[in-house]
């Protein structure tokens, strides 16, 4: 439930449109609830400005179900991260005008679009192709949670020419996501060139000694670029969502 639905259920209860009683059932698991295999938190859409989001990974399709059933009741907008092929079919099957991004492995539950309520505009750059599904994952995360994003694919520095034509564009988000392979070192390049925050997502694309985007990670923590931040390997959407806080911080 969030402070719009809350509000207007008080207003109901004022104006007499819902009696106290159905108004109480309402706000029975305004909170916590518990359906046995997950402690649902309703309270987070109120807390925090966003609902739960369903990690899929390691979860039955059923239990999926059954969260976004519960969640369902009391939420616009659901997310599920981390789902493959097989998992999404059976769920579409029960909540059928979900959408699944296969290439971001998340699904999308969208009864009611939240409206763009973020200060400015999140760019979100890719270094290579293969870094594109990580970028496409912090891309649908940003957009999900009311934000105006832009993306820049496959500028990465081995033809660094290809970044610089797109000048204007970086300097006009008000934060960038930076994601990239290989050595990781597009972050670095892109924060030299904006005064904006910029939160870079190394990405376990590479050869051998890249060490599953343990190469691009220590790269990124070990920026020369002050306005960088790094969140976790192959984390689209940790970074999409510190993004949207950063720009909707003008909200009280």
């Amino acid at each position: 439930m969030n402070q719009n639905t809350l509000l207007k259920l008080l207003n109901d209860v004022a104006s007499g449109h819902i009696i106290p009683e159905d108004a109480r059932k309402s706000l029975l698991h305004l909170a916590v609830e518990d359906i046995d295999y997950a402690h649902i938190d309703h309270h987070r859409s109120l807390r925090k400005g966003f609902p739960e989001v369903i990690f899929g990974e390691g979860k039955t399709h059923d239990q999926i179900c059954g969260i976004m059933e519960r969640m369902e009741i009391q939420e616009d907008i659901i997310l599920v991260t981390r789902i493959e092929r097989e998992k999404a079919e059976n769920v579409l099957a029960r909540f059928p005008k979900a959408s699944f991004h296969e290439d971001a492995r998340m699904l999308i539950l969208e009864n009611k679009p939240l409206p763009k309520t973020g200060s400015g505009k999140i760019l979100i750059i890719s270094a290579g192709t293969s870094d594109i599904p990580v970028a496409k994952e912090a891309f649908l995360t940003a957009n999900a949670m009311g934000n105006s994003v832009e993306t820049l694919f496959d500028v990465g520095v081995a033809g660094i020419h290809r970044l610089f034509q797109h000048k204007s564009l970086l300097e006009a988000a008000s934060v960038l996501i930076v994601v990239a392979g290989m050595e990781g070192a597009l972050p670095s390049v892109v924060a030299g060139l904006v005064k904006s925050p910029v939160i870079a997502v190394p990405t376990s694309v590479g050869y051998g000694v890249s060490l599953g985007g343990l190469t691009a990670l220590f790269s990124m923590l070990n920026s020369c670029s002050s306005n960088v931040s790094v969140v976790n390997i192959d984390n689209g959407f940790g970074a999409g969502y510190v993004a949207s806080a950063i720009n909707h911080i003008h909200q009280k």
